[in-house]
């Protein structure tokens, strides 16, 4: 753990010199490496008052909420973690269903003696707040789901037919022998061709992240993310089979160049109280693009 620690604060160093571009944290978070369901996550926390958990995903890495953060958490405590095998956390070799997931944040809200949360989540985040609202349902409260699809829910099996999606399917020791060192090309094409405005993520936040994502086991643990895709299908049908929908309040936000008004309709699906939003001139990348009209609505959300 000491030897884990070390590595993350001397990468924390580099990357924090080399991204101007990504909003930092305040100093009055604490960030460190919390133990929960068999592995460790890197966990921010701050603020003060009623708990919001926040889950980033793919291309990103728990850094992308700071801004939301910051405004929250006059109000708020706040939890920022990375995901299993992304960002700063550790990189156990299995454990990659959203299932499973789920219950590394529950055991992170415990280890903080925390009962209840708003929840906000963006991409694989999503489906990780989906298992986790669907399993702990006296513990999510609120619900902010941002431009990302549900495994097995909804028009799933044809949202994957998509071209723009044929990342699902390329993993593998040869693959990852091809992004190995290429990370940062790898990663451009999500940033290029999932945005509405390319410029708008800039030079420093994508090394930002190509140098979390180039860390040892990070760009196989991240393809793991989306090989566990069809058990989480299984396990969402069956989630939604025994539980039936969920009843909190959802605010299901797609940002206009990508999921739009189609995020709303997915999210019905699952739950009961869903209001639509939308982003808008942003692509997937809504904290990049539009951190600005991302924020408002979050707030505003989270203030009623």
């Amino acid at each position: 753990m000491i030897r884990l620690l070390g590595a993350v604060l001397a990468l924390l160093a580099f990357t924090a010199a080399a991204s101007a571009g990504v909003t930092p944290f305040p100093p009055s978070f604490k960030m460190e490496l919390m133990e929960t369901n068999g592995t460790s996550l890197y966990v921010r926390v701050g603020g003060q008052g009623p708990a919001v958990v926040m889950l980033h995903g793919f291309g990103d890495a728990g850094d992308m909420w700071a801004p939301i953060a910051i405004a929250l958490m006059k109000d708020h405590t706040v939890i920022v973690p990375d995901l299993r095998g992304m960002g700063l956390s550790a990189h156990p070799d299995t454990g990659y269903t959203k299932k499973n997931q789920a219950a590394d944040i529950a055991g992170i809200l415990d280890a903080l003696k925390i009962d209840r949360a708003d929840l906000v989540t963006h991409d694989i985040g999503n489906m990780v707040g989906y298992a986790l609202a669907a399993q702990y349902r006296d513990r999510i409260t609120r619900w902010v789901v941002i431009d990302a699809p549900l495994p097995g829910i909804g028009d799933w099996d044809n949202i994957i037919r998509s071209p723009l999606l044929w990342h699902f399917n390329f993993r593998g020791p040869d693959m990852e022998r091809l992004v190995a060192g290429r990370e940062r090309i790898y990663l451009d094409r999500f940033w290029n061709e999932l945005s509405a405005n390319p410029q708008a993520i800039d030079e420093a936040t994508r090394e930002h992240y190509a140098a979390l994502y180039a860390q040892p086991h990070a760009m196989h643990d991240a393809f793991e993310q989306f090989a566990a895709f069809a058990q989480d299908a299984v396990d969402d049908k069956q989630l939604l089979a025994d539980g039936g929908k969920l009843a909190m309040p959802v605010l299901a936000v797609g940002a206009g160049n990508s999921f739009g008004t189609g995020q709303a309709d997915l999210i019905r699906n699952v739950a009961e109280n869903v209001t639509g939003a939308i982003v808008p001139g942003s692509g997937h990348w809504v904290m990049e693009e539009n951190p600005d009209a991302t924020t408002k609505l979050v707030l505003d959300f989270l203030a009623k």
